[in-house]
């Protein structure tokens, strides 16, 4: 049967060579992350006369509650130093918060579980559950651990050599960028920076992760970059949202990010800059899938799947437009994939569209959209030009009350379990039994 060990009693343990000599104390046990597999003990730090030394976990015989084991008490006095790639299980985790990838939030290790395996030591579960304070264990409350497998959680180990290792996204790719967006809202100033040094190896996921954020944490994780590298970000965010990001930066930083966004995305954002950002004209978004009355539904449907750069909650009508862009009528992709394929638009489509002004306020277009059900409003001029469109999803960020974003999230179901890697022993029984 497997053997487990805890980091919390192991750390300050004797080094106890074959002779029994102490030689020193463990000050820091050294894992090597592996991928999909669990990280595997590489060596102990040791405290010996004073210094940090290394000793190889060949070296080590046996992990004990009392006492580490040494196959040779001799030791090499040379000052430990950090290797790449190594991650220190006390400095680096216990202690620290760690994502929980299933739950979407930052957990706390306070206990670490390593389990001896053919191949060696290795780290398999993480306690996440706080022990009770003083009174707490005064009263009788007996801590009731919550182990749970390593493979749930992405460490956030704030050394740079050692995340380089774990590859460009690890755990994390398994989440929303609305995930994402939450966690940087929670995480310190040290997290925060390590979550974003791995969704910058995704520049359409950062765009999208930037999106979502609260405008407070957003211009917050802005203003640390440079005047290009926000210009990078904000080139692929949505130009509504991107005209958002620029208006809370400080008035000295607009016109430099301004100048560095390609020329398209500058002439969006400007434009949607000229509006209110609570008014109709701010909120739209300028791309919008416009066809010929005349058209087919088989064209538009067709249209309609090689729009890729239109977002995909405009995507849920075709507008019909004459000349110079004025609005005809507005057909769902419902009624589309349901219509003959051979049919004109002008006889499928509703002739009368419900469509909000540029100037009009937020309030009055989501009683727009809710008094006619509608996913997407129309935003035209006086002229009944098309400008743009409004989705729900703007309309609700704009209207929700901020304090509603604040409440404690609903309780989270059971913990879903990691799928085992080859040679993984499922943990459907309590550590170290």
């Amino acid at each position: 049967m497997e053997r487990a060990v805890y980091l919390a009693q192991l750390l300050r343990r004797p080094l106890v060579g074959g002779d029994g000599e102490v030689v020193g104390r463990l000050a820091d046990v050294i894992v090597r992350l592996r991928g999909r597999d669990y990280p595997l003990v590489t060596g102990l730090v040791a405290r010996v006369a004073g210094r940090e030394v290394f000793l190889p976990a060949e070296q080590v015989a046996d992990l004990g509650a009392e006492k580490i084991t040494l196959a040779s008490p001799r030791v090499d006095l040379r000052h430990f130093e950090r290797r790449e790639g190594e991650v220190l299980l006390r400095a680096d985790v216990l202690g620290h918060r760690v994502i929980d990838v299933a739950d979407a939030e930052l957990v706390r290790a306070y206990d670490i579980e390593l389990r001896q395996r053919p191949d060696g030591w290795v780290l398999t579960c993480l306690d996440t559950r706080r022990p009770p304070r003083f009174w707490g264990v005064l009263a009788g409350h007996a801590a009731r651990p919550d182990w749970r497998d390593w493979k749930s959680f992405e460490p956030l180990i704030g050394h740079a050599r050692s995340a380089r290792v774990r590859g460009p996204f690890a755990r994390l790719g398994r989440l929303k960028p609305a995930d994402l967006a939450d966690l940087l809202e929670d995480a310190n100033r040290t997290e925060s920076h390590e979550i974003l040094q791995t969704v910058h190896a995704d520049p359409e996921l950062e765009a999208d992760v930037f999106e979502e954020l609260e405008p407070d944490s957003q211009t917050r994780l802005l203003r640390e970059r440079s005047d290009t590298e926000i210009a990078q970000v904000i080139a692929r965010m949505r130009a509504d949202d991107a005209a958002d990001a620029i208006n809370d930066l400080p008035q000295s930083r607009r016109r430099p990010v301004l100048d560095a966004l390609p020329a398209g995305q500058r002439t969006k954002v400007l434009t949607l800059m000229g509006f209110n950002p609570s008014s109709a004209g701010g909120l739209m978004a300028l791309d919008v899938l416009t066809m010929a009355a005349s058209s087919t539904v088989a064209e538009a449907l067709r249209a309609a799947g090689e729009a890729r750069t239109l977002q995909p909650e405009a995507l849920t009508s075709v507008y019909l437009v004459g000349e110079e862009r004025r609005l005809l009528g507005v057909v769902t992709l419902v009624e589309l994939l349901q219509a003959d394929p051979a049919a004109r638009l002008e006889d499928v489509a509703d002739r009368d569209p419900v469509r909000a002004g540029p100037d009009t306020d937020v309030e009055d277009v989501a009683l727009l959209m809710t008094d006619y059900n509608l996913l997407t409003v129309a935003v035209a001029d006086d002229e009944d030009r098309v400008l743009g469109v409004i989705t729900v999803d703007d309309v609700l960020d704009m209207v929700i009350p901020q304090e509603w974003r604040r409440r404690e999230p609903a309780p989270h179901p059971a913990h879903r379990v990691a799928e085992p890697g080859p040679g993984d022993v499922p943990h459907d029984t309590p550590p170290g039994s």
